[in-house]
């Protein structure tokens, strides 16, 4: 009796001893947490670099003031030449052999799909894909590990079409899109905001994103007599068919979408084609853009300069996705704060869920990061700006860009 007494004993506080160690998630220590991700570093999209780069620069800012709850982020983000092929390697190397907690900020529309089944099956968070594919936003119930962090694509060809019905209703418009989801998301939303005036939508011409010229899909175009052309499509190709259009004698109103609209994609196309070309041209911007005067004194901008020069000192200051993938950091840095002291990845996933950002510090002012249980979609707000004098200035206040 005495040593059944004695085994029981023991098994009860083997048993009590095992209930009270947390099960931790792979992917996270008392001071560590692993996150991963995919990023062109080489090939077509290489100019995408900055996304993963200046991501890692602001992790390391946190790091060196504590981290998050005394853990240190560790960033791994991987080159998949933005080739949806590669991502599915490279993530699921991510999470099956480097074990990492979260795949965070993968850059893309296809390549996201094409692993979102597989991270939620996992139940592997999948956050702030880059791309705004309605999509990442919509179908939360279906994949509740996976959310966006751009405005949807919907929402923006949205906001295109009725500035265009409100400034040239009677427009002739010609569309140069990229043919995967991401340009067919963002096209479906423009024709939605033409409405009855989708009559003038009078020539469309799509390019496969692993291609090299657009040449004869621009002589196309023109050959339309379009008085507008939107441009769906990756900064690469917004270089070269503006370069191509302007070879060609062509000068439409220009309208370029978020993707492709950074500062210094545009003035590699005012210095290869012409000035004159994007002279006047149109895109929606949710960030702040590090080559706007208007932002010289920012504190945000402040921060964000501080920021390059102690953690990515080699990096191009003036790049504008920097500061995007700084803001998708900043967020994911909150959002773990929100998921508390002994975060898991479902704990992470509610925080994600659940958020109010009203400040974070490389949006324009008025753009709040906003979630909840019925609304997975962080962004839905940018201003139009017009290009001139070599930079973007604002034309007109916040709107909204919600699907």
């Amino acid at each position: 009796m005495r040593v059944l007494g004695v085994l029981a004993l023991a098994l009860a506080l083997s048993t009590g001893a095992a209930s009270a160690r947390p099960s931790a998630d792979p992917g996270i220590s008392a001071s560590e947490i692993v996150i991963g991700g995919t990023v062109p570093l080489s090939g077509i999209a290489a100019s995408y670099a900055s996304v993963g780069r200046g991501a890692e620069a602001y992790f390391k800012y946190v790091n060196a003031r504590g981290g998050v709850n005394r853990r240190k982020i560790t960033y791994k983000y991987v080159d998949d030449q933005y080739n949806p092929a590669q991502t599915v390697q490279a993530v699921r190397q991510l999470v099956q052999q480097d074990r990492v907690f979260a795949i965070f900020n993968s850059l893309g529309t296809e390549h996201n799909l094409s692993v979102r089944s597989f991270l939620n099956a996992t139940k592997v968070p999948q956050l702030f894909v880059g791309s705004g594919a309605t999509t990442f936003g919509r179908d939360y119930k279906r994949y509740p590990y996976t959310i966006g962090f751009l405005p949807s694509y919907i929402g923006e060809g949205k906001v295109y079409a009725r500035q265009i019905l409100k400034t040239k209703p009677n427009a002739k418009i010609a569309v140069l899109v990229q043919n995967d989801d991401y340009g067919k998301d963002l096209l479906a939303g423009f024709k939605a905001g033409l409405g009855a005036k989708r009559k003038n939508l009078v020539a469309e011409q799509s390019y496969d994103a692993l291609s090299t010229d657009v040449s004869s899909q621009i002589a196309r175009l023109r050959s339309s007599r379009a008085t507008v052309l939107l441009l769906i499509t990756t900064p690469p190709f917004a270089i070269r068919g503006l370069v191509a259009a302007n070879r060609l004698g062509w000068r439409p109103q220009v309208y370029v979408n978020q993707v492709g609209s950074a500062t210094n994609i545009m003035r590699i196309i005012s210095a290869t084609a012409n000035p004159r070309i994007i002279e006047g041209a149109i895109t929606l911007i949710s960030i702040k853009d590090p080559l706007m005067p208007r932002f010289k004194n920012d504190a945000g901008m402040k921060l964000y300069r501080t920021i390059m020069r102690q953690q990515l000192p080699r990096g191009d200051v003036n790049d504008g996705f920097h500061v995007y993938s700084m803001a998708v950091a900043y967020t994911f840095v909150e959002a773990l704060k929100k998921a508390g002291r002994s975060p898991t990845r479902a704990s992470l996933v509610r925080a994600v869920a659940n958020l109010n950002l009203r400040n974070n510090p490389f949006l324009l002012p008025g753009v709040v990061v906003k979630t909840s249980s019925t609304d997975h979609f962080p962004l839905d707000q940018g201003q139009l700006q017009r290009w001139s004098k070599n930079q973007w200035n604002p034309l007109g206040k916040i709107v909204s860009a919600k699907p």
